[in-house]
């Protein structure tokens, strides 16, 4: 999987365990809402620091956004 699109699954299925829109994460990171669409869908292509300042928003570790999830791993929770 190509590594924008796996930070943004990331980045999409740990803001929605939060309750936030994106919107709201929006806000938390001081990103743009519309940039962080572009991250989710994998358009965008974050530098280190921006990877960086979306986990600490979202309270994990930057390493927790570049992890591959695999179907079976995420039912298993």
């Amino acid at each position: 999987m190509d590594i924008r699109k796996r930070i943004g699954l990331n980045v999409q299925r740990i803001r929605r365990a939060r309750g936030w829109s994106q919107e709201q994460f929006a806000f938390e990171s001081g990103l743009h809402r519309t940039y962080i669409s572009g991250i989710e869908r994998g358009a965008r292509n974050p530098t280190v620091t921006v990877v960086k300042d979306m986990a600490d928003a979202l309270g994990v570790t930057p390493a927790a956004l570049l992890e591959y999830e695999t179907a079976s791993a995420e039912t298993a929770e």
